[in-house]
């Protein structure tokens, strides 16, 4: 997954939910409030061991179907 379709996947998720990126983020892998901005601006990336962690967390984690 290049990060640009992991930008999109996440925001996706956290639109879904209704949720900002970061907060999804932090509840995924514990990242830090500024981590968000800082992949988003191209300054730092995830390991793919953290990609894989939020994978597994948006899988577990699906928006519910009664959510407006």
């Amino acid at each position: 997954m290049r990060m640009e379709e992991l930008i999109a996947y996440v925001e996706a998720y956290a639109a879904s939910v209704n949720r900002k990126p970061q907060w999804v983020l932090r509840e995924a892998i514990g990242a830090g409030w500024k981590e968000w901005e800082s992949w988003r601006a191209g300054e730092s990336s995830p390991t793919m061991i953290r990609v894989d962690r939020l994978k597994a967390y948006i899988a577990a984690n699906p928006p519910r179907e009664d959510a407006a």
